[in-house]
């Protein structure tokens, strides 16, 4: 959510396999996020870039800087998906624009020829799910070709079907959740979840989510230091967690 090459780095050396790069809630214009891709995937971790907006314009973006996958916010409708995986491919797939040259520099440096060639197969276009009206068609969603992986947003997942997360999840809200994960799993697809600790990422890991999060930087860089804070002003006992804890 921060910008910062030094961040990135630093973030990817901690031995994750993907980090995403939040340009729909972060603080990280299109230069930023650039920059963010380049530094991430310098180090071998994968850059998937969250954008605003299902807007094909940020999708060429957010790909044409070299991003292993995108990430897309709020999708109603199974054309609402269908017009993403429109955007994120090369013709005769779709019509994405051909000719960024930074592409290649977060892969391998192989000639644009040879990114022009496998970018279709090799990109992630994962789909938020996290309205009502897509939860209804998630497994249309899910059977589209071209959508690679269903990602929960647990919060406003919640707040679309009137049950918000206000401490522990509500029953319908899990069971949302387990319907999304067997619908991607239905049609070959992958799913995930956005998580907020490690202890949640172990438990939705172990029911059979294929991609979990761990963090957000603007959310535990504070959170760690009020908590060391807290002991070496003896205030009080060292926390755990964040105090964001979706479960």
């Amino acid at each position: 959510m921060l910008p910062g090459t030094n961040l990135s780095r630093a973030i990817a050396r901690s031995g994750v396999d993907w980090i995403c790069v939040d340009c729909e809630h972060g603080n990280i214009d299109d230069g930023e996020m650039h920059e963010a891709v380049v530094a991430i995937a310098a180090t071998g971790v994968s850059p998937v870039v969250r954008i605003a907006a299902n807007e094909a314009w940020m999708v060429k973006r957010a790909l044409d800087a070299g991003a292993h996958g995108i990430v897309v916010p709020l999708i109603y409708t199974v054309d609402d998906a269908k017009r993403l995986v429109s955007s994120a491919k090369f013709p005769p797939q779709g019509h994405r624009g051909f000719g960024s040259p930074f592409s290649p520099q977060t892969f391998t440096n192989e000639p644009l020829t040879h990114y022009l060639q496998n970018a279709n197969s090799s990109l992630l276009t994962i789909v938020q799910i996290e309205t009502k009206s897509a939860l209804d068609s998630v497994r249309e969603i899910a059977a589209i070709p071209g959508v690679d992986c269903l990602l929960i947003g647990p919060f406003d997942l919640g707040n679309n079907i009137g049950r918000p997360i206000l401490g522990e999840m509500h029953a319908e809200l899990k069971s949302a959740i387990d319907r999304i994960k067997d619908a991607a799993h239905a049609e070959g697809k992958k799913v995930g979840i956005y998580c907020t600790s490690g202890e949640q990422a172990r438990e939705f890991a172990d029911k059979g989510f294929d991609m979990v999060s761990i963090a957000a930087d603007m959310i535990v860089i504070p959170a760690y230091f009020s908590q060391t804070l807290a002991v070496a002003s003896g205030k009080g006992e060292k926390q755990k967690g964040s105090g964001y804890d979706r479960r």
